[in-house]
């Protein structure tokens, strides 16, 4: 007879914890929110956010449960370059800092990623985006999702169905009132939650399960997680460089904050940000090379950075990683429901079905969206068919194919909207061939290769020549 799991915390003190933070952030959400009088005000904070919160918000939107959650199990399965490969998405934030500031140059009054590669390469070019865009934000929306669930069972026991009904329900619910200026509000206060946590927790972590200790047990029974040359783990490196850009790079997540930012603040609060959130995923991947001497073998592998934390701190520690990674969920999860409502409502509800909208109609189609999401990410959930790495890495195959048609869409007006379509079309199809022949590790790499050789033989026999003055032409709402 098996003996009954011990958990960090009882369930309802996890449970008050969840909600008490809650009923604070939709009370937040709420106060922030009446200052909406138009959708410029709700979709975009009014377009003038300062260099503080314009900062916090990149980095703590870009602390999610992936670098919470997701590098400990690299770091558990792939070693020292889990950790350290997954830092290096820090570049994806760092690179975007010239293009946020160029597309604030080209589209001062812009919304969204959809509105760039409509104007600038045509609808043929749009129509890929937009799914591959679709893909992306519900696979990110699910990882989010099915986190907050496995943070809950960790840590208290609490049934996974409910830990990720009530995360969405909160983060939902405070984004439907405030709009993007709550997102980027919280967002302030989660950055300064999570570099707190983190710091707290990777000190204590040394001081009683020393580096010296930890790393005599990996050279003795697990050498693969220090091998430099570890073949896997080398390809997930490179592969992790181009996914992060990848993601960066098309979502309407960065280029909603790029028009939200006040003018010249968007190059200087991504690159601080990109720089804060470099140490983050190390700090966070290294909690798991702990656990084979503490004899941890977790029943899923994202669940290894709770666990160790937990039973290394205790009750102290396991608040500390509830607190944290609800900060890092949060600030992920209202960012991408906001910047994913905004697409649907500009990009399809005004393209297709209403180009004459008023700002009322468009705040209340936002929120409709928003309930929408909300609820279909919900029901993606519920089966829970895949860890968050899996998931996650899945959509890689078809953001890194956005890499080049975007930059070299920004910057180089002979490429055309023929190629960008090809472009996302054959690299999304490669790269995800790429994902189940060989594996969630090559994905990225794949997809980002074959959409540059495109772009590279299209631009040599490019006739075309854009007009960047087009990109401020408006065709509904």
């Amino acid at each position: 007879m098996s003996e009954p799991i011990s958990y960090a915390l009882p369930t309802s003190l996890g449970v008050a914890l969840i909600i008490a933070f809650g009923i604070l952030w939709i009370f937040y959400g709420w106060y922030l929110g009446r200052k909406n009088q138009t959708h410029d005000d709700f979709a975009l904070a009014g377009r003038q956010v300062g260099l503080a919160l314009a900062m916090a918000t990149a980095m703590a939107t870009w602390v999610t449960s992936n670098t919470t959650l997701v590098a400990p199990q690299l770091a558990y399965q792939l070693g020292i370059w889990g950790m350290v490969g997954y830092s290096f998405a820090a570049l994806g934030l760092i690179l975007f800092a010239p293009l946020a500031a160029r597309i604030k140059q080209l589209m001062p009054m812009g919304y969204t990623s959809g509105d760039f590669i409509r104007l600038r390469f045509g609808r043929a070019a749009w129509w890929p985006f937009i799914v591959i865009s679709l893909i992306y934000a519900l696979g990110w929306l699910v990882s989010l999702g099915m986190a907050g669930g496995i943070l809950l069972q960790a840590l208290t026991g609490l049934d996974y169905h409910i830990g990720m009904s009530v995360i969405l329900f909160i983060c939902v619910g405070y984004t439907l009132f405030g709009g993007l200026r709550a997102v980027i509000a919280t967002d302030f206060i989660q950055t300064v939650v999570i570099i707190i946590g983190v710091v707290v927790t990777a000190w204590f972590l040394i001081d009683k399960v020393s580096l010296a200790s930890i790393h005599q047990n990996l050279s003795d029974n697990h050498p693969k997680l220090l091998d430099l040359l570890f073949p896997a783990a080398l390809m997930f490196l490179f592969n992790n460089i181009f996914f992060g850009l990848g993601e960066i790079f098309h979502s309407n997540v960065w280029w909603s904050r790029a028009q939200a930012f006040r003018k010249g603040i968007a190059f200087k609060a991504f690159l601080i940000g990109g720089l804060l959130w470099l140490p983050i995923p190390i700090v966070t991947g290294f909690i798991a090379l702990a656990a084979p001497q503490l004899g941890i073998y977790p029943p899923s592998a994202d669940m290894i950075g709770p666990m160790v934390t937990a039973q290394v701190l205790g009750k102290v520690g396991a608040v500390i990683v509830l607190v944290v990674v609800f900060s890092a969920l949060a600030s992920s999860l209202d960012s991408l429901l906001a910047a994913t409502s905004d697409l649907i409502t500009r990009d399809i509800y005004c393209q297709f079905f209403n180009p004459e909208a008023n700002d009322q109609q468009l705040i209340r189609w936002n929120r409709l969206c928003l309930i929408g999401l909300g609820v279909f990410t919900w029901l993606l959930c519920l089966p829970q068919v895949a860890t968050l790495a899996a998931l996650l890495h899945f959509t890689g195959a078809f953001v890194a194919s956005t890499i080049f048609p975007i930059v070299l869409g920004l910057y180089h007006p002979k490429l055309s909207g023929r190629t960008a379509t090809l472009a996302m079309i054959a690299g999304s199809t490669l790269g995800l061939i790429s994902y189940f022949v060989v594996g969630f590790y090559v994905a990225a790499l794949t997809s980002s290769v074959v959409s540059m050789l495109v772009c590279v033989l299209g631009l040599r026999w490019s006739t075309t020549s854009f007009r960047w003055q087009q990109l401020q032409e408006s065709d509904g709402c």
